[in-house]
């Protein structure tokens, strides 16, 4: 990773550099106390679209029955679910930061809910990947990026570890090109967003970090050039819902 000599760490909230401590840490604490109705939180205060993005996730993901899907900051399982219906690849590993998270994810295993689709659940830190270089065809990522106090590092992980050939498809929030649309939607993410948190999980403050770093995140050009930082190359990206939410695809 000597291409990240110079990648320095940040709030996740607010964009400024800070130690990679404080938003870990931060992010451990607050997915821990919402893992078992994180699912609920997504399907509420989306209206349901998320089910939309994840569907376009999966016609935009070049994966084929032969490939290792790696699935970072996978969570509950929800993107892993979807690549295991949408595409029965040979393997997925689904990792995630956050023990509690990954607990969900198991449940839904134990359920039958990935098929016949081989998966195993792993605690990792995608700013350091414990995997072979050039060991996944395909990594999926679904609201993670946005998580990390050190992007350039965990995009360049990502890269060191995709096969040559390999394909980043990564579904985030993002930024309304339209005034007003944009205008309505911060609104909602200040407002809103912690409420319907606080409604559900009892856990409002995690849901005032949540919108904030939502809106210190770069907009769909800004991904992009992260990733182009990291050598991706071939970068495109598709928004949904009015660029609330963006899928970008990036190739090795």
């Amino acid at each position: 990773m000597e291409n990240n000599a110079h990648s320095h760490t940040i709030d996740t909230a607010t964009g400024l550099e800070a130690p990679a401590e404080l938003s870990t840490e931060r992010v451990k604490s607050v997915f821990s106390q919402i893992a078992r109705k994180y699912e609920r939180f997504n399907a509420v205060s989306s209206f349901g679209a998320y089910r939309r993005w994840l569907d376009g996730m999966m016609r935009q993901a070049p994966i084929r029955p032969e490939h290792d899907v790696l699935d970072i900051a996978g969570g509950t399982g929800d993107v892993s679910r979807w690549v295991a219906r949408a595409h029965h690849p040979r393997h997925i590993q689904c990792t995630d930061l956050v023990p509690e998270m990954l607990e969900v994810a198991r449940m839904h295993k134990a359920r039958g809910d990935f098929g016949d689709t081989p998966i195993d659940f792993d605690v990792v830190d995608a700013q350091v990947i414990p995997y072979a270089d050039a060991s996944y065809d395909i990594i999926t990522m679904a609201y993670g990026i946005r998580n990390m106090p050190d992007r350039p590092r965990a995009l360049s992980e990502m890269y060191r570890v995709l096969k040559p050939g390999g394909t980043l498809v990564c579904l985030e929030f993002s930024t309304p090109p339209n005034p007003v649309w944009r205008a309505l939607y911060m609104f909602y993410l200040k407002h809103l967003i912690p409420f319907w948190g606080g409604l559900i999980t009892g856990d409002k403050s995690g849901f005032v970090y949540l919108s904030k770093s939502i809106r210190a995140f770069p907009d769909q050009r800004g991904l992009a050039s992260l990733m182009e930082g990291a050598g991706f190359h071939d970068i495109t990206w598709k928004n949904y819902t009015g660029g609330i939410a963006a899928v970008h695809v990036a190739h090795k």
